[in-house]
């Protein structure tokens, strides 16, 4: 049996995530690193004034999910698998050592920058909660507007991406067929469509004088559902995900098929373990936030006892 830290995405956010982080010497270092590398305390990003900013949420999230994954990984414990959703899978390559959080740091503050240049207002997100995924494609054919599928986060939830007046009229008629669930997102931006390929290709750039490494950890893309151990897909991986589809039923799929047994969220928040519950038929989900960090500490051990 295995385990794995999920890190998650935007819309996670909360006013004050980083300083209710607890106060340990990884945490104190973790947040010191960054305001090194930004040039700017990283604790003024937390605000609910500063995270109207696409740049502060991403920035927010990175250094939340590195922080509390050092924490946990202090006495040298360390999980089978990590992955992360969207704008979480930096924090979980970082884990993994294929990319420094320094260079993390920078790439992420330039993705917030574009994202938010190319959409500064007018477009978002809207999460659909009791219709199929056939259904809900059907009502995207049929949408007038710019609005795409953004995510799989369950087999009856579906986050769609585009402008808010095609997503308002998509919404309505979900509403009509039977969804239990129409709601506009903590969002700006239109993330994982054809939207955002412009600002992905100038990413790349960005990422082409970037080293990558193999990663110590299995690290599994919220993409494609898959592995990825190969850089150059590692690469590809981070710096398009803003324009790809995310499936991350799928993704927990992956990690429970291959033995995963110990989910463990990453903070802030506590949504993917919530999402976890509808895969694992059997295992542990917990999440950071809201749990003793002993109790956390005693989960791991027991798990990596279980595999040696």
């Amino acid at each position: 049996m295995s385990s794995l830290f999920a890190f998650p995405g935007q819309g996670a956010q909360k006013p004050g995530m980083l300083q209710r982080l607890p106060a340990e010497p990884e945490i104190t270092a973790t947040l010191a690193e960054a305001r090194a590398v930004l040039g700017e305390d990283v604790l003024a990003l937390d605000s609910a004034e500063a995270l109207a900013s696409t740049r502060a949420v991403q920035l927010c999230l990175l250094v939340a999910g590195v922080a509390g994954a050092r924490l946990l990984m202090r006495g040298g414990v360390r999980p089978d698998y990590v992955a992360g959703l969207s704008i979480g899978a930096y924090a979980a390559a970082v884990v993994a050592e294929s990319l420094d959080f320094a260079d993390a740091l920078r790439l992420v503050a330039l993705r917030g920058e574009l994202m938010q240049q190319a959409y500064p207002e007018g477009y978002g997100m809207t999460a659909f909660l009791g219709l199929s995924l056939g259904t809900v494609e059907a009502l995207l054919a049929d949408a007038e507007g710019p609005v795409y599928l953004g995510n799989i986060n369950a087999d009856n939830q579906y986050v769609i991406a585009g402008s808010d007046a095609a997503m308002a009229a998509v919404a309505a008629r979900a509403k009509a067929l039977g969804a239990s669930c129409a709601r506009r997102l903590a969002m700006s931006v239109p993330s994982h469509c054809a939207l955002l390929e412009q600002p992905a290709r100038q990413l790349a750039e960005a990422f082409a004088t970037v080293e990558l490494r193999a990663p110590r950890l299995r690290y599994l893309s919220s993409s494609s559902a898959r592995p990825i151990a190969d850089p150059a897909r590692l690469r590809d991986d981070l710096a398009c995900n803003m324009c790809r589809v995310v499936d991350w039923h799928a993704t927990l799929r992956t990690a429970y098929e291959r033995g995963v047994r110990l989910h463990i969220e990453l903070p802030p928040g506590q949504v993917l373990t919530g999402l976890a519950r509808r895969v694992f038929e059997q295992g542990t989900l917990v999440a950071f936030d809201g749990a003793r960090l002993d109790t956390l500490d005693a989960l791991l051990r027991q798990e990596v006892g279980r595999t040696e």
